[in-house]
Formats: structure tokens, C-alpha cells, sequence
């Protein structure tokens, strides 16, 4: 499958013009659109609209952008339990699966790239995992 699957603090960057991230975050997205497709998945969907009040919004933003929607494979939701499992072996506080799990696990099992500025959970419980980072 060719593109990368873009995680929402990359685009959170950009939306809310973050001044530290925000031209990073832009000329990445810029980059990898030119080469394939920039995915986002149900997970990332949900992250993003907490910044919109209505889904009309949050849908041309999605549109405009060129951010093609992947469903997550069940390979993936097993994945990313098993993630979970490794996290609280390792005396992770959180009792039920991080977004990042779904996301890194999602990447994992499609052979993604993922584009994200959180390294160090996907490092650990997704080695596979080619990161952009900056």
C-alpha cells in the first residue's frame, strides 16, 4: 500500500497553527502527498474533531486536505491488544488500549509509514513501524 498514515497531532499542528510544529507539520504533509496518499483512520478521525462543532467542518477540512479514510483491519485491533497487553506487563497505568495502539498497530499490519511527532510508544510496542518524525 502505498502513502503514510498521518497521526492527529501532525494535523492538529497545522489546524490550530501550532508555532512550533505547525511549518514542520505542513511541508511533511506537503512532501507525502506529492508521492501517495495521506490516510487517517476512525482513531485519528475521532482525535481531530474535538476541535469542530460541527461534522460539516470537520469533513471539508478532511476533504480539502486529500486525507483518505482507512478502515482498521481486525489483524490490527488484535495487534494493538497485544500492544496493550506488553504495556500493562510493563506496569502501564491505562486500562483499556490507547489511541496509539490502534494507530501503531494499524501501521504495522498495512506496512504504513506513520508520520508522527509521539516516538517513544510507538518505538516500544511497534519496532516495525517506519516513523517520520522530525
Amino acid at each position: 500500500m502505498k502513502g503514510v498514515l498521518v497521526d492527529s497531532n501532525i494535523i492538529l499542528d497545522v489546524l490550530l497553527d501550532d508555532p512550533s510544529w505547525a511549518d514542520w507539520s505542513e511541508s511533511i504533509l506537503d512532501k507525502h502527498s506529492n508521492s501517495g496518499t495521506l490516510y487517517i483512520n476512525p482513531v485519528i478521525y475521532s482525535e481531530i474533531s474535538i476541535g469542530f462543532a460541527r461534522i460539516e467542518d470537520l469533513e471539508s477540512v478532511v476533504t480539502r486536505a486529500g486525507f483518505q479514510m482507512l478502515d482498521i483491519p481486525k489483524e490490527a485491533l488484535f495487534l494493538a491488544g497485544k500492544a496493550f497487553l506488553n504495556y500493562r506487563k510493563r506496569k502501564g497505568l491505562r486500562r483499556s488500549p490507547l489511541p496509539d495502539f490502534f494507530i501503531g498497530a494499524q501501521a504495522a499490519v498495512l506496512g504504513l509509514k506513520l508520520i508522527t511527532r509521539d516516538v517513544a510508544r510507538y518505538r516500544s510496542y511497534f519496532p516495525t513501524v517506519r516513523l517520520i518524525t522530525p
